[in-house]
């Protein structure tokens, strides 16, 4: 690959500077000549007040921003392979997209700004290699000068990766922050949207999981549009929304995807659903909450899922203590199970630690995780019990 080391200045970059935050590839600078924004790129995620406030900091106090990296397409048509964020914020700056604090603490915005330091903001030396190559090149570039900063998550490298209309479709539907929907998706999707996160879960979704998106998004590359992935995420999203009448917070990130597959087919009663998981809510011995979904799409049946508040050491001693006295009267095991039992073990007193603590009746039939609801049952009897 060959690189050409180059100069501009800031007002260069700047010059015809159009930003629509609408657009997959909606930057551009130079008079039109150079792209900011390609559609393998990650959003901008410098308007934070502090990073991009921080670039034209640095400009003002003549700072170098460190090499950009730009990719040439031919004689009259450039792109930013690295550098994005830095370009795009001195350009939103120069277009009043946002303000800094002066010296005596007053918002400025580059208009307002006194000529001298609009001069040292726009005659600033932007130090440029400009790149030239194969597609392969090029992103393979991209992927390794970006192991530094910022580093892209692994979405945003499979954009660069197979960069192309089904990418910057999907990109324009979920990472898109204007998108009405996000609202909505934000109830059961975590993430950052202009970070790919979005768009990496409908793929997850639509691909049956995060080690197949990769051959998914090889294998549609080339699509002209992205309705397969849309349909399969409505669909996701449909069910849940109608399957659970309450949208509580830690719904939120949950494997919807795997969960859809397992169980849509299944019918349910969403007034008995919302009953039972506000029940589930509320009960002060659930102490996971968000496997709360997933038992009881599964008939209640996993109870590890809720990791269920288990006996502490005092109320489990105490158990351990009476049942042990009280089967050396008997001449019994002090494991009830082994006790009714035939085999060698029905006269076995079990030491402490050969013991688990067992609810008497089951905490999915109501069992209280109590010292009256505490029986002490060797390890083999007590694993083999489950709910029962």
């Amino acid at each position: 690959m060959k690189t050409t080391l180059k100069k501009y200045q800031v007002k260069e970059i700047c010059d015809g500077f159009v930003y629509n935050e609408l657009e997959a590839k909606g930057l551009f600078g130079l008079s039109g000549k150079l792209t900011i924004q390609p559609e393998y790129q990650r959003s901008y995620i410098y308007a934070d007040g502090k990073r991009d406030v921080a670039v034209i900091t640095s400009l003002l106090n003549r700072y170098p921003l460190g090499l950009v990296y730009f990719n040439k397409i031919d004689d009259n048509n450039l792109e930013v392979l690295d550098g994005q964020q830095r370009i795009t914020s001195f350009g939103r700056f120069v277009a009043d997209k946002f303000a800094i604090k002066d010296q005596n603490g007053l918002e400025q915005n580059f208009s307002s700004l006194p000529q001298d330091l609009k001069d040292i903001i726009l005659n600033a030396d932007i130090l440029v290699y400009e790149c030239e190559g194969t597609e392969t090149e090029i992103k393979q570039w991209f992927k390794t000068i970006n192991i530094v900063g910022i580093p892209l998550n692994n979405q945003e490298l499979l954009n660069a990766i197979y960069s192309g209309p089904f990418v910057t479709l999907g990109k324009a539907e979920f990472s898109n922050s204007q998108n009405a929907n996000i609202h909505k998706w934000s109830a059961y999707i975590s993430g950052a949207v202009n970070r790919q996160e979005y768009w990496e879960r409908a793929l997850d979704w639509v691909a049956k999981g995060k080690d197949n998106i990769d051959n998914y998004m090889s294998r549609h590359r080339g699509d002209k549009n992205i309705n397969e992935v849309r349909t399969y995420f409505e669909s996701v999203i449909d069910w849940v929304s109608r399957t659970f009448v309450d949208v509580e917070k830690e719904m939120c990130g949950l494997e919807w995807g795997r969960l859809y597959e397992a169980h849509h087919r299944t019918s349910y009663n969403k007034n008995k659903v919302s009953s039972r998981i506000r029940e589930l809510y509320s009960d002060g011995y659930v102490e996971n909450r968000r496997g709360i979904w997933e038992f009881v799409l599964g008939g209640e049946i996993d109870t590890k899922l809720l990791e269920v508040r288990v006996f502490d050491e005092p109320t489990k001693k105490a158990a351990y203590a009476k049942c042990t006295k009280e089967s050396k009267v008997k001449l019994k095991s002090n494991c009830s199970l082994c006790a009714n039992a035939r085999g060698p073990n029905k006269t076995k007193i079990w030491k402490y630690d050969e013991m688990e603590a067992d609810h008497i009746l089951a905490w999915s039939k109501k069992g209280a995780t109590s010292a009256a609801n505490c029986q002490m049952l060797c390890k083999t009897h007590n694993r083999a019990k489950g709910n029962r």
